[in-house]
């Protein structure tokens, strides 16, 4: 699936580099994939199946470098992340935590291999790790480069809350355990570092704020060619995305079609055949497929269960010339603040949901204000160059 999270890196990296500044993305799992051209290395470390094999059995933890390429080559790695596979919950607590431990750990090996990479490459002036579930790389990379680390905190506790026990409290406290190795965290909204200062204890000082940014590149206002009035719903085609709430309160009303696109994950199947019934599904588009489908659209709602500590498709629906309807929780209320681009409505509340569908609806003029102010605030908030600025200020600091 194309993963936000990633996006938002890959995007960063490339305006980075075209700021004139040296930057090597390393994938980390699976080759990157991306809407947009594509910044990282052409090698990947930790790669999906050596981690598997190496956390199945310990006959892997001791194979020879040449055997390993095998297995961690492009070739076979996407082979493997062609799969739709879905994942044991046992087996994916023991994996995090494995990732965890670190150099103490099962998985050792991998980070010798990213370690000796490191000493022949160029001294960075600055680590960047995308996710705190990778903050046992913190110690051996500061160690081996002598550079401060700055660590993206970007959706972490759906993950871990969702982890069974003892998987889940074993990780929390091998996270809190190398905070004191982070010199710095950036947060994607001002919710989510108060959020995560707590959850992970760390430290307030040691937090920023890096609103996200976009890039603008064939996403823009269209003009409506369809009849009717058309709701729009474009993520993940998960639970914890609010599919469902969207589903009952188009139930409520009269002349509304919606429609959704977005991966839909193997374990969610029937998730999405239980309300297939109900819209039209438009898959899991490309960069140029989901222009079109936002500009297909006459709204864009995305009513998370979930407390949304980024909201990519309410930007990339203001690109579009889109207002939003969301729930007033996570990262949505300060960027409809920021932007003027929608309306808040009470986390789960379908009867709330449905009425604010209806007013925009009936009150053209009123949809077109909004998608007005969505338009300039996204471009004046969340551009490249502003995410850019933002990430550059916290490099210096700790560099």
């Amino acid at each position: 699936m194309y993963c936000g999270s990633c996006m938002r890196d890959n995007a960063l990296a490339g305006s980075l580099k075209a700021a004139g500044h040296d930057v090597v993305l390393v994938p980390v799992y699976t080759p990157t994939l991306t809407d947009e051209a594509n910044h990282s290395l052409n090698r990947v470390f930790f790669g999906g199946v050596s981690v598997y094999l190496q956390q199945k059995s310990a006959l892997f933890r001791h194979t020879p470098k040449f055997l390993d390429k095998l297995w961690d080559s492009n070739t076979a790695l996407r082979l493997a992340s062609q799969r739709s596979v879905g994942v044991d919950p046992k087996f994916l607590g023991e994996m995090t935590v494995s990732m965890l431990e670190g150099e103490h750990g099962p998985i050792q090996k991998e980070f010798e291999k990213l370690c000796d990479w490191l000493v022949t490459e160029p001294q960075p002036d600055v680590i960047s790790l995308p996710f705190a579930l990778l903050i046992s790389f913190a110690e051996p990379m500061k160690r081996v480069t002598g550079a401060p680390v700055v660590l993206t905190l970007q959706g972490e506790d759906l993950f871990l809350d969702g982890l069974a026990e003892p998987w889940r409290s074993r990780s929390m406290e091998l996270i809190r355990a190398n905070v004191k190795h982070v010199d710095a965290f950036i947060a994607t909204s001002e919710y989510y570092a108060g959020y995560m200062t707590e959850y992970f204890g760390i430290p307030a000082e040691k937090v920023h704020v890096v609103p996200l940014g976009i890039n603008f590149e064939g996403l823009a206002p269209a003009e409506k060619t369809h009849a009717g009035f058309r709701v729009g719903f474009f993520a993940r085609i998960a639970p914890e995305k609010g599919l469902h709430n969207l589903v009952e309160a188009v139930q409520k009303l009269d002349g509304v079609e919606l429609h959704a696109a977005g991966y839909n994950l193997p374990e969610h199947r029937e998730y999405l055949a239980k309300y297939a019934p109900f819209i039209h599904y438009h898959g899991s588009p490309d960069r140029d497929g989901k222009a079109r489908f936002l500009q297909s659209v006459d709204v864009l709602s995305v009513p998370t269960d979930y407390v949304e500590p980024k909201g990519f498709s309410v930007l990339e629906a203001w690109a579009c010339g889109l207002p939003v309807i969301q729930p007033a929780h996570g990262a949505f209320p300060e960027m409809i603040t920021k932007t003027g681009g929608g309306l808040l409505v009470p986390p789960g509340n379908v009867d709330e949901l449905a009425a604010a569908i209806a007013k925009l609806r009936d009150d053209p003029a009123l949809r077109q204000d909004l998608a007005t102010r969505g338009v300039a605030g996204v471009h004046q908030h969340y551009s490249m160059e502003a995410m850019t600025q933002a990430a550059l200020s916290v490099y210096h600091r700790v560099a």
